[in-house]
């Protein structure tokens, strides 16, 4: 869930949105023209890229109105508005309008952080939006979006839905919103199962889980799937590393408790159990051609080869070979 800063009022003059988790920054916004239209229905909501907020518009947007309407003016990437706009965005922020709510939408790194500098200062309502990158994050969503919803899931059905459907917040939101309103009661793993084990089978991390276990006519099948589905190549060569990489920090990590080796290897202690049923059969030199196997097959699907599919089946059987040169 986005956190919030104790300037807590949608209203407020300046709402500055940080981070680059886009669900978050779309739902600060629905937040502050929700607010807004609630207090006047005709609130005038002006939804601007940073390219379309040029030296001037401001200004406009801004002027008072004969009929004092309302209006909120949304500007996104304002990390790549132009030097000229900045000032005038600075300006502004020394002296806003009433009845008018300016929205922000920044991404937070070093491009354009004089202005968020200048929002800070001049007081704006912060929201934070940032990256979800962590398994634990994302099942913290997913915990939350059923706590917002009223419901109860169990801590098994909310891990399933985060390994079906991936690192798409909006797919983790609307998985969240389908399963409320079709079943009653506790929600729990075997509903998740019934109603996602397709996504499941077409997941790059499904690819990447039977590849590492030396499946692989599992994982090829997992592969052609996902492909078929649309799956990005980029996603799967990505969730390929991620898995090879776990199993190589692992395999050289000193013995200890899943929750100990969690806070070494900065992983969620149910990933721990997972790699290390994974692990078995793998040696130091079979992680090494893996990672080889994944360099080239990234290659390959980012312009390298002249085939991506191709790549990625041989990068797959690789691995999936890797993955059992230790067990004779």
């Amino acid at each position: 869930m986005a956190k919030k800063t104790a300037q807590d009022d949608p209203l407020s003059p300046v709402t500055l949105a940080v981070g680059q988790e886009d669900l978050l920054l779309d739902r600060a916004v629905q937040e502050v023209v929700a607010a807004a239209r609630a207090a006047d229905a005709d609130t005038d909501v002006r939804d601007l890229t940073s390219d379309q907020l040029q030296p001037g518009t401001l200004n406009e947007l801004t002027s008072p109105s004969l009929f004092a309407e309302r209006k909120v003016v949304v500007v996104r990437n304002a990390q790549d508005l132009s030097a000229d706009t900045i000032k005038d965005v600075k300006t502004y922020l020394g002296s806003p309008a009433e009845e008018i709510t300016l929205v922000l939408l920044h991404a937070g790194g070093a491009k354009g952080k004089g202005l968020l500098d200048a929002a800070r200062k001049a007081g704006a309502r912060e929201v934070a939006c940032p990256k979800m990158t962590k398994a634990a994050d994302r099942l913290g969503f997913v915990r939350s979006e059923f706590r917002v919803l009223g419901r109860s899931a169990t801590p098994e059905a909310c891990q399933a839905l985060v390994d079906s459907i991936g690192s798409d917040l909006r797919e983790l939101a609307s998985a969240v919103t389908q399963l409320t309103a079709d079943v009653e009661g506790t929600i729990d793993e075997a509903v998740v199962a019934r109603y996602y084990t397709g996504r499941a089978e077409a997941s790059s991390f499904t690819v990447a889980d039977r590849a590492v276990e030396g499946r692989a006519a599992e994982a090829l099948e997992a592969l052609r799937w996902s492909l078929s589905t649309g799956v990005a190549p980029v996603l799967i060569t990505s969730a390929l590393a991620h898995g090879v990489r776990a199993i190589g920090k692992l395999s050289s990590a000193r013995g200890g408790r899943p929750a100990d080796l969690a806070r070494e290897l900065g992983m969620p202690p149910w990933k721990i159990d997972r790699v290390r049923q994974q692990m078995r059969g793998w040696t130091p030199d079979g992680v090494s051609v893996a990672l080889r196997a994944v360099a080239e097959a990234d290659a390959g699907v980012k312009g390298g080869g002249d085939d991506p599919e191709y790549a990625l089946e041989k990068a797959v059987v690789t691995i999936a070979r890797a993955a059992r040169s230790g067990r004779g």
